[in-house]
């Protein structure tokens, strides 16, 4: 008897476990787990109404189109062209800088003889000048540049020179995004290659050189971009980091005509710092 009771019992066993499946085979949720789910879910915010803001919400990421899309592509590529073709206008012209040299020059709060404007002043100064110029008449700028004065006034020359600053920046910042062509605000090395390379024909202090050196400047002058600003050696850096380092600068620098000796020595990409001295020549 003990035997036909082992063996009725498995068979029992198996009929409760099939009447605790439900038809596609999986087990029946208890009520305990039912509850659990429902809580877990209410509580991520499954089957609640989403806040009416979430309309309102821009996008704040939209993917590349793809490569096999040349119609994405090529829409993309000519809006931004148009732009860094705003951007390139909206930019001050040399007569436009001349004419707020002009008007501080006109406006010197007193006494004249120091080439300082306080804030009325420079107010006034703001109201004269171009719709283009206004947004470079700020509060914080003012504050920035003031190194108390006892009549609340900042220098003219330290105006002028941090409005040039920023203008140069900007054509800086529009001249290096043309050669970025995901737009991420990233240069590849071929990128920043390409990017030396044609600025090499405008720059004076490079005329007459043979081909070997500018072939030299073009890769080694990249290398040096990128052994500094690149250290986890990505592939790639950010256009900000290039405007923030003094290598543009020095590179910049070459398209002065008048460029005095010790600073061509002391520059990393002009001809006289890779020349030997005089004194190895005579020798």
């Amino acid at each position: 008897s003990s035997g036909i009771n082992a063996e009725y019992g498995w068979v029992e066993k198996l009929r409760q476990f099939n009447e605790n499946k439900s038809r596609d085979g999986a087990p029946k949720e208890t009520t305990e787990e039912r509850k659990m789910f429902e809580e877990y879910y209410l509580d991520w915010g499954g089957g609640r109404k989403r806040d009416p803001s979430y309309s309102a919400i821009p996008c704040f990421y939209t993917p590349l189109p793809p490569e096999q899309d040349l119609i994405l592509q090529k829409l993309r590529e000519e809006s931004r062209a148009a732009f860094l073709t705003r951007k390139s206008a909206a930019l001050l012209e040399n007569e436009e800088l001349q004419k707020l040299l002009d008007l501080l020059e006109d406006n010197l709060s007193p006494p004249v003889e120091d080439r300082m404007i306080n804030f009325e002043d420079y107010l006034k100064v703001k109201e004269c000048v171009s719709p283009k110029c206004k947004d470079y008449f700020s509060a914080i700028t003012f504050s920035k540049l003031y190194k108390k004065d006892p009549h609340g006034r900042i220098a003219i020359v330290e105006f002028f020179h941090y409005v040039m600053r920023k203008v140069w920046l900007q054509q800086s910042r529009i001249g290096l995004s043309l050669y970025d062509i995901s737009g991420l605000g990233y240069l590849r090395e071929a990128d920043l290659e390409n990017y030396i390379l044609e600025m090499i024909p405008t720059l004076p202090q490079l005329d007459g050189l043979e081909k070997k050196f500018l072939q030299f400047l073009r890769l080694h002058g990249c290398r040096k971009f990128f052994f500094f600003l690149d250290p986890l050696r990505t592939g790639k850096i950010k256009i900000q980091d290039i405007l923030c380092c003094s290598f543009l600068d020095e590179l910049l620098e070459l398209r002065e005509e008048g460029l005095p000796r010790d600073r061509q020595d002391s520059n990393w990409f002009s001809a006289a710092a890779h020349s030997p001295p005089s004194s190895w020549i005579e020798s």
